[in-house]
């Protein structure tokens, strides 16, 4: 594809879902800005970070290729040192809140700081970035990667530069006490969601809602990827018989339409093919933790 194309497919992604998705992964970051002043300058200066920091990510994954792409266990762990540190925004702003300082009290926040916060944001990528990245990807070329992270980060800067403006007004005034209870909710919602994504979250499997079909020796589970998560949820296999889940994906799915399982990223629609498993459950997660589903082999 050229890279105009490459740009408007970028631009469409941030648009329509990154917008929803990003701002809520990555908005806690803004809550870092901290301070009194210079808002719109701050938030700016913030998605000029951003900016700079997916078209740099965009150059090196067109250049390298899958080499440079952040695995599963890695965007885990990055999700929940994410999620602690917007918890310690959080409780910067209850205290802060708390104090209730008057105007000047505080120092004014850096211009480095807010580009820095900005840049983090490539480290805590939504459900849409993953594509997008699988995107830059394939084009093999610097300029390819560039262009279609360029145009998504485009299409999702507006909202989150909106949330920005709203979060520093928040955090300026006599709400900041109420902004960094909703800060710690989304911190520990952060952390939760890379527990999740890295396997390392106790969680109980529930009761399946569907069962495998055995067709020539080969049964087949199918799962709809969508906005709220996987449907069926969870499902009954056979143990000892080959196996092949095939995921398909509704237009408005969100992080779901790539599923992390056996450690790899799938992007939807596909198919996992298994050899004969033994009694147990295979869980299965969204590219962002938020979502998860299981097959259990009886």
């Amino acid at each position: 594809m050229e890279p105009t194309a490459l740009f408007a497919a970028g631009l469409a992604g941030g648009l329509i879902a990154g917008s929803t998705s990003c701002t809520a992964m990555q908005g806690g970051l803004l809550l870092g800005l901290g301070g009194r002043g210079r808002t719109a300058v701050l938030v700016a200066v913030f998605v000029g970070g951003r900016f700079a920091a997916h078209v740099a990510a965009g150059a090196l994954l067109g250049l390298l290729g899958s080499a440079v792409r952040l695995g599963p266990t890695a965007r885990a762990v990055l999700l929940v040192l994410a999620g602690l540190l917007v918890i310690v925004f959080g409780t910067g702003l209850l205290r802060r809140g708390r104090r209730c300082a008057p105007e000047g009290d505080e120092p004014a926040p850096g211009l480095a700081r807010a580009a820095f916060l900005g840049a983090l944001t490539i480290l805590v990528p939504c459900g849409v970035t993953i594509g997008t990245e699988i995107i830059a990807v394939s084009t093999g070329s610097v300029l390819g990667g560039v262009a279609v992270m360029a145009g998504f980060v485009t299409g999702s800067s507006p909202a989150l530069a909106l949330l920005g403006l709203v979060v520093r007004r928040v955090a300026t005034g006599r709400l900041a006490l109420i902004g960094g209870i909703v800060a710690l909710v989304a911190g520990l919602f952060t952390v939760a969601s890379g527990l999740r994504l890295g396997g390392w979250l106790p969680e109980a499997g529930g009761a399946a809602a569907a069962t495998a079909v055995v067709r020539g020796g080969t049964q087949t589970v199918t799962v709809w990827a969508t906005d709220r998560g996987y449907r069926p949820g969870g499902v009954t296999a056979r143990s000892g018989v080959p196996t092949e889940i095939v995921f398909r994906a509704q237009e408005t799915a969100g992080c779901t339409r790539t599923v992390t399982i056996n450690g790899r990223d799938l992007p939807l629609p596909g198919t996992v093919r298994l050899p004969p498993q033994r009694p147990g459950t295979l869980r299965y997660a969204c590219s962002m933790g938020m979502f998860v589903g299981f097959v259990k082999f009886t």
